[in-house]
């Protein structure tokens, strides 16, 4: 199985925003609406700045069945998609890898013992910068997407607009396609007055089952001003 990150509260995070330039975004996708609001979204997150790459630091609290243990988090991601995370415990060092390469996502993952295990590519095609929202969403503004807005609801006490969004995969067959757009689907939960997320969620799987998930839940909140970006 692979070791994910997901069982883990960070908590105090730091950002340092180093500057540089991302590319114009075109949205394409089946809502012009759900289109607009990650746009609305995007624009609270990052106002005038121009973000290439992140680091967050923070505590982090790990809990897996019967094992609990603390420690400390660094969490770096790129605009490109590229991410990094590694989690200093008691028990050693767990660290991902996410990056992409010429033929799509590829990603490592290593454990206390230091040896790098790969990650399958059908863990790949959600989000590797899960913990920054603003580039979960700068990465679905571009071709390739399909964005679907599944209305208003209220998450954990909280009005937001959901907004679901899923790879194109034309190429693909039928069956394959939908295996396809399950495995890359990534719902935005978008406070409905902001327009800041206030979760992210999507599914994982175990390494050898593409077919079964695992639920993943990313939750926000405390946003602070940082640079001229809002960070959760």
């Amino acid at each position: 199985m692979r070791r994910t990150f997901f069982n883990v509260a960070v908590g105090v995070l730091v950002c340092f925003v180093f500057s540089t330039s991302l590319s114009g975004q075109q949205t394409t996708g089946t809502s012009s609406q759900a289109s607009l609001y990650l746009q609305r979204s995007y624009s609270q997150l990052v106002g005038n700045t121009s973000i290439a790459d992140i680091s967050l630091t923070g505590s982090v609290r790990r809990v897996a069945g019967s094992d609990e243990e603390s420690g400390s988090a660094t969490l770096k991601a790129l605009s490109s998609g590229a991410a990094r995370s590694d989690l200093s415990l008691s028990s050693g060092t767990l660290s991902e890898i996410d990056t992409s390469g010429n033929s799509g996502p590829v990603g490592t993952w290593s454990g206390p013992d230091g040896k790098s295990h790969t990650i399958p590519f059908h863990n790949l095609l959600s989000e590797p910068a899960w913990f920054f929202p603003a580039f979960a969403i700068s990465r679905r503004l571009t071709d390739g997407y399909i964005v679907t807005d599944l209305g208003s609801e209220t998450y954990e006490g909280q009005q937001v607009e959901h907004i679901s969004v899923t790879q194109n995969s034309l190429s693909l067959s039928s069956a394959n396609a939908a295996l396809f757009q399950h495995l890359a689907q990534v719902d935005f939960f978008l406070d409905s007055t902001t327009l800041l997320p206030a979760a992210i969620t999507f599914n994982i799987h175990p390494d050898d089952n593409a077919l079964v998930d695992i639920p993943a839940e990313i939750r926000f909140s405390d946003y602070r001003s940082v640079s001229g970006s809002r960070v959760p």
